[in-house]
């Protein structure tokens, strides 16, 4: 589960296993498996850094940083 904020900045919680896409368009826009669309405050980026980093803690991963 990740936490977001809708655009007009309601925080929700959303289960990262239901994600399909995530584009931006300019608005980052999420569709889950069931076709259902969220957009967010949030950039792509750090949508999918915050779905990483779910999945990460609940599997028990050792962290590793990508070289920039």
């Amino acid at each position: 589960m990740v936490i977001l904020h809708r655009l007009k900045g309601a925080e929700f919680v959303l289960n990262a296993d239901l994600i399909e896409t995530i584009e931006a368009n300019p608005d980052t826009i999420i569709t889950l498996v069931n076709e259902k669309k969220f957009i967010v405050q949030e950039p792509v980026a750090e949508v999918v850094e915050k779905v990483v980093s779910y999945k990460t803690r609940i599997h028990g991963l050792p962290r590793v940083k990508e070289d920039a």
